[in-house]
């Protein structure tokens, strides 16, 4: 990043990898710079990554115009190539903007950049045929701008590419999305929620059991309340960050809400749900109110981001995700849920049972079973039978005299 930052202003800017959940993308997650001046929202730079990190591929850059003209863009596209510093690049094709942009631009490792180097270098990784139309559509950008855009680096700019392009096309390979699986894997998902002032103070207060506290939250958001928009992901951070996306791009809301999270469990021993899998995360469709087995609840307060209050349920909480529609609700959610997620009159919160330490040993203990019945009837065949007239051991009663008292001789 040295010597694009260093021509900022001292506006306390600040840089954010973080995740960037999208539709698109296929097996490549989605990652984003997002830089924040003051705390306040400033510009974005959007990515896809490939499975093993060795190729990025540039799907946005957009800065906010009260802060252009401030390398800011230069910047965050600095803070990419620190990131994944051995990856192939892509910048893709560029708009009327970004072509401005680009030409004044210093790219701190062009070598990287796949349009200045042959397709049977990086061909494995992006489409050449795609390419060879980004870099022909960024050539003519530049005629008509009349910017330079770093045309000599470019690799047989000007050139026709088109028999190239062909001749590695075969290369390329798409790999195959491998998200998480609900029927294995724990998620987490988050919501923000805004609490009553008397709530929120108890809520945050550590000095109070985590536990009970996260009860309160749960009681008052519902048992069905958990969110059917929510990605849903394999770790809590991921979950974490989702929820402080949306704080920032929420212009609308003028109240700082708690980030929540949500850890359940696999969704095993049922039919599962639909759901559309991503790279990183999954998103369940038309949620007709999805049983779950809730482990646990994690929150941070908007003031204080870095102070994490964690609470685990031993054993589980019974909880469901809401329907998307309610009235796509299914029976067994009617039965035991209102349309906002409370628990119906009569129904209680229900704990999931330990596992039974007989379960999956049904025939060691039969075994077990079948040897001490036959050692009872074989001790029985063997023991002598009574004398005539003699009471059996059972008739006896039998009585234990006390022992005599002993005194000590002085000699």
């Amino acid at each position: 990043m040295a010597g694009a930052e260093a021509r900022l202003d001292a506006a306390g800017v600040s840089l954010w990898l973080t995740d960037w959940k999208v539709d698109g993308g296929g097996a490549w997650s989605g990652q984003r710079v997002m830089a924040l001046v003051g705390g306040a929202y400033a510009g974005h730079l959007d990515v896809y990554v490939h499975p093993d990190g060795q190729a990025v591929d540039v799907a946005g850059l957009e800065v906010s115009p009260e802060y252009r003209n401030r390398y800011l863009a230069s910047v965050m596209m600095d803070a990419l190539y620190a990131a994944y510093p051995t990856a192939w690049i892509n910048h893709g094709g560029r708009t009327p903007g970004g072509t401005v942009w680009w030409d004044r631009y210093n790219e701190p490792a062009p070598e990287r950049n796949v349009h200045n180097r042959p397709a049977a270098e990086w061909a494995y990784y992006f489409d050449p045929l795609t390419v060879a139309a980004q870099k022909a559509r960024n050539a003519y950008q530049n005629r008509y701008h009349g910017v330079n855009g770093h045309q000599e680096a470019v690799y047989r700019y000007g050139e026709s590419m088109e028999d190239e392009a062909r001749q590695y096309a075969p290369a390329f390979h798409e790999p195959d999305v491998q998200g998480p699986d609900p029927g294995l894997d724990e998620l987490y998902g988050g919501m923000r929620v805004i609490l009553p002032p008397g709530l929120h103070r108890i809520v945050h207060d550590s000095s109070r059991d985590a536990a009970e506290r996260a009860g309160l939250v749960l009681d008052h958001i519902g048992h069905g309340s958990l969110p059917h928009y929510s990605p849903w992901s394999t770790t809590e951070q991921s979950a974490f960050e989702d929820l402080v996306h949306e704080q920032v791009f929420d212009t609308e809301s003028q109240q700082l809400a708690t980030h929540l999270t949500f850890h359940v469990l696999p969704l095993a021993d049922q039919e599962m749900p639909l759901h559309h899998v991503k790279a990183t995360w999954l998103q369940f469709a038309n949620s007709p109110g999805i049983e779950v087995q809730l482990v646990g609840m994690s929150w941070r307060s908007p003031q204080q981001m870095w102070v994490t209050h964690s609470a685990v349920f031993d054993p589980p909480v019974d909880a469901a995700i809401t329907p998307e529609y309610p009235q796509d609700a299914s029976p067994a959610y009617r039965a035991r849920y209102s349309e906002i997620g409370d628990l119906l009159p009569g129904q209680t919160q229900r704990r999931a049972e330990g596992a039974s330490p007989y379960a999956g040993r049904e025939a060691e203990i039969r075994d077990m079973a079948d040897r001490l019945q036959q050692a009872v009837a074989r001790r029985a065949t063997d023991r002598p039978p009574a004398a005539s007239g003699q009471p059996t051991p059972a008739d006896h009663q039998v009585h234990q005299q006390p022992p005599p008292q002993q005194t000590t001789g002085i000699r």
